[in-house]
C-alpha cells in the first residue's frame, strides 16, 4: 500500500508561524496578517484552525502589525456607505461598574450637529450592561443597513449599526467566546475598523499597554485616532482620574495627558439602573459621577474633531447644558 502525504492547507502557515513553541513562535508581518484575515473571511478555513488562530493570538498578544493587516483585510470586503461621518465609535466591552454614561455624551453630539456612527457586537458577556440594551429608552433608535444609519444622521441623530448588519463573519468570531471561553484578538480588531470612513475613530482599550498598540496600528493605517482607557472598557473617560489620550492625526503620533475633575474616586452604584439615563437627559435627575462623565466624554470627542484641550472642556460644558433634553 502506498501511502501519501495530505498537502498542507494554505492557512497552516500562518497557525504554524504564532504555535511554533517558545523559540520557534513569532509574530506575523502585517502583510501575512492581512493575507490570513483574508482568508477566514472568505471562508477559506476549518473551524480547528480558526479556533487555533484566534487563542494563539490571545495568548501572544496581538501586534500593531498584525492589527494593521487585519484591519486591511477588512477594509477590502467592504464596501464604503459614501456619506460623511465625523467620528466612528466602536462599542463593544458593555460596562458593570458605571451605566454607559457615554451614550449621553453621543446624543448631545449628535443633537449638536456632530454626525456619530456606533457599532457593537451584541451582549457576549453576561453581567454586563451594553448599548444595544439602552438605546430604546434614550430615542435612539438601531439601524438595520447603511441606508438607515444615513437617515439617522440626516436627521441629527446618533446611529448605532450591529456588527452582524455589515460583518457577520467578525460576529461569529466574537461569539465563539461562549465557546472557547475567552475573548479573542477581534474584540480589539472591531475598533480599528471605522466601516464608515469617519474623519476621527475612538478607540478605547482597558488594559494597560494595549492603548500604545492601537495607537500605532492607527498610525500605519494612516487613521485619525484618539485611544484612551476608557471606563470599563467603553469611549467613556473616567473624570475620577488623569487620562492619557494616545493620538494620531496626519500620521503622526501625539500624547496628552488631562487632569481628574474630582479629587477623589465616587462611590459606584450598587447596582445599575438604565432609567437614570433618560432621567439625567430630560433633567429629572443628577448623579454626579454620571455628569462629569458625561462631559469629560463630550470634550474627548470635541478634541478629536480638532479643538485643544481647554477649548473642548468648555465645549463640552456648553453643550451639554444646551442640549435639548426631550428625547
Amino acid at each position: 500500500m502506498t501511502l501519501t502525504t495530505p498537502e498542507e492547507h494554505p492557512f497552516a502557515v500562518y497557525v504554524r508561524a504564532l504555535g511554533k513553541g517558545k523559540r520557534g513562535a513569532r509574530s506575523l508581518t502585517e502583510a501575512e496578517a492581512e493575507m490570513a484575515m483574508g482568508l477566514i473571511l472568505d471562508g477559506q478555513v476549518t473551524e480547528a484552525q480558526l479556533g487555533a488562530f484566534l487563542m494563539l493570538l490571545r495568548h501572544k498578544e496581538e501586534s500593531a502589525e498584525e492589527l494593521a493587516g487585519f484591519t486591511r483585510a477588512v477594509r477590502a470586503r467592504l464596501q464604503p456607505p459614501g456619506f460623511a461621518v465625523d467620528l466612528d465609535w466602536p462599542s463593544y466591552a458593555g460596562k458593570k461598574r458605571h451605566l454607559p454614561w457615554y451614550l449621553l455624551a453621543v446624543k448631545c453630539l449628535a443633537g449638536s450637529g456632530v454626525r456619530v456612527v456606533m457599532h457593537g457586537g451584541g451582549t457576549h458577556t453576561a453581567g454586563r450592561l451594553y448599548t444595544e440594551q439602552c438605546l430604546a429608552d434614550l430615542g435612539m433608535p438601531t439601524a438595520t443597513d447603511w441606508q438607515d444609519v444615513d437617515a439617522l444622521l440626516d436627521r441629527g441623530q446618533p446611529a448605532f449599526l450591529p456588527l452582524a448588519a455589515w460583518m457577520p463573519a467578525l460576529q461569529r468570531m466574537i461569539d465563539l467566546k461562549a465557546e472557547l471561553g475567552l475573548r479573542s484578538p477581534i474584540h480589539s480588531l472591531v475598533r480599528l475598523l471605522n466601516p464608515s470612513q469617519a474623519r476621527c475613530i475612538l478607540q478605547s482599550i482597558f488594559h494597560p499597554g494595549y492603548q500604545e498598540v492601537h495607537r500605532e496600528a492607527s498610525r500605519l493605517l494612516g487613521d485619525d485616532s484618539i485611544v484612551i482607557k476608557g471606563e470599563g472598557g467603553e469611549v467613556e473617560r473616567n473624570p475620577d482620574v488623569i487620562a492619557h489620550l494616545y493620538g494620531t492625526r496626519g500620521g503622526e503620533a501625539w500624547d496628552e495627558s488631562w487632569p481628574a475633575l474630582t479629587e477623589r474616586r465616587q462611590v459606584k452604584p450598587e447596582r445599575l439602573d438604565p432609567a437614570l439615563l433618560a432621567a439625567t437627559w430630560r433633567g429629572e435627575a443628577e448623579d454626579p459621577y454620571g455628569r462629569l462623565a458625561v462631559i469629560a466624554t463630550l470634550a474627548v470627542a470635541l478634541r478629536a474633531l480638532g479643538q485643544d484641550q481647554a477649548s473642548a472642556q468648555r465645549e463640552a460644558e456648553r453643550r451639554w447644558e444646551a442640549r435639548d433634553r426631550t428625547l
